[in-house]
């Protein structure tokens, strides 16, 4: 008998609000969260927008302790991870330790921190010779990624496997599928699955200034994020988290759970091809689409709303939209499309997860979520991108898409329980 997986639980620390509720509310009504910077002073990079999230920790119930001793992406996902917990009713000191499992994804963990910790070492870069006597005493986690998934797992009591899964910006959707595959093979029977990413810092912004990935549309940041749009010229780095509480369904049918969406087909190809280039026809994109509908038992023409990856640079969106036409025939052109990356921003490996949240929340409310700023569709992104105004639509059927640096790209399939009958 095949073991189903489910979504009984949804957290999220997004930009534009602090939680669940208020990241749907942004989103359905199309309103964006990217500004100016405001973490340390831009005035020097190409790119000086991003999409901020206003987080407090001790507003989130985090001890100063734990403050010190967490990055702060491992902060909002266990921030996000409590509102998942909490969301799922889940009681799990009732459940036997070592069938919980933890799966996080981040594309460069804790940036924030080695950053911090290497300005305080080095005087801000002006000594070359250092006293190790200055680095914080938790140094060690933010050098190793496994800290952040650590430390999800003392929170819930997870004894089961627990992985970091780092993939660029495939990471919060491969993080999901690690789990669910997990959960589907017997080897646990709940997962604490999702992606945070904090790279709002200097020297990623640096970085993605180097490539020229990021937009330099400084003067209007509140429509600088574009997907799909004619007059695209990058995207938006942002920040945040998305945790969810994945179940085998008999496992949740038992106790009486609500739940959001079963988990029906995941699949990740890379192009082989080149770090930050995509082939034009979308082919490996195309596969992994596939392949997760294969999985998922459903034909292309049951597709009812597609989650761009959209990041909203030249090249993305037309490999994306060449994807589409690939995998799905005819049936894309009566698809509904969305980019939310036009109003959360980019926020690398946690985008995913992020993307996922709005999937099933999408499937809840029967409401497709909008590409903000889409105003001049390019001819060459000719599909039905759902421009400025969230649709109402019937949603049964979800397919998620991520495209990584590296060549990594990814799909998942959320299906509403009701419709699937296996």
């Amino acid at each position: 008998m095949t073991r189903r997986v489910v979504i009984t639980g949804i957290g999220v620390r997004a930009p534009g609000g602090s939680g669940k509720k208020e990241f749907w509310d942004l989103l359905t009504s199309g309103r964006t969260a990217t500004r100016t910077i405001s973490f340390f002073d831009p005035g020097a990079f190409r790119s000086r927008v991003a999409a901020e999230c206003a987080f407090d920790p001790a507003q989130e119930g985090l001890t100063p302790r734990q403050v010190r001793r967490m990055d702060r992406a491992t902060q909002l996902a266990v921030a996000a991870a409590d509102e998942a917990v909490n969301d799922s009713g889940l009681r799990f000191d009732a459940v036997p330790p070592h069938r919980v499992g933890v799966s996080l994804g981040s594309a460069v963990a804790a940036a924030t921190s080695l950053e911090e910790e290497y300005l305080v070492l080095s005087d801000s870069g002006r000594e070359w010779l250092v006293d190790h006597d200055h680095l914080s005493p938790h140094m060690f986690d933010y050098l190793t990624p496994g800290a952040a998934a650590g430390e999800l797992a003392w929170a819930v009591g997870a004894e089961g496997p627990v992985t970091l899964v780092s993939d660029g910006c495939t990471s919060g959707l491969d993080a999901v599928g690690h789990a669910c595959e997990l959960i589907r093979e017997g080897t646990a029977d709940v997962m604490v699955a999702g992606a945070s990413d904090t790279p709002i810092t200097p020297i990623v912004v640096a970085c993605f200034d180097a490539i020229k990935a990021t937009t330099p549309r400084n003067d209007d940041p509140e429509h600088a994020s574009r997907p799909f749009d004619r007059t695209r010229n990058g995207f938006v780095l942002a920040e945040g988290a998305a945790v969810f509480v994945l179940e085998e369904l008999e496992h949740a049918r038992r106790r009486g759970a609500r739940v959001y969406v079963e988990v029906t087909g995941y699949a990740t190809r890379l192009n082989a091809h080149h770090m930050t280039g995509l082939k034009p026809d979308g082919r490996e994109m195309a596969e992994a689409i596939r392949v997760a509908l294969d999985e998922s038992r459903v034909d292309p023409t049951a597709v009812d709303y597609v989650n761009a990856h959209g990041s909203g640079t030249k090249q993305n969106d037309r490999h994306e939209t060449a994807a589409f036409k690939r995998s799905l025939g005819e049936h894309a052109r009566r698809t509904p499309i969305s980019s939310i990356k036009s109003m959360v921003g980019h926020s690398l490996g946690a985008i995913g997860s992020i993307e996922l949240a709005a999937c099933a929340l999408a499937v809840e409310h029967n409401v497709v979520p909008p590409t903000a700023n889409l105003h001049e569709p390019d001819p060459e992104c000719d599909l039905d991108y759902v421009p400025l105004t969230a649709r109402e639509a019937r949603v049964d059927t979800v397919l998620s898409v991520g495209s990584g640096f590296g060549g990594f790209q990814s799909a998942v399939v959320l299906r509403r329980p009701s419709a699937v009958r296996w």
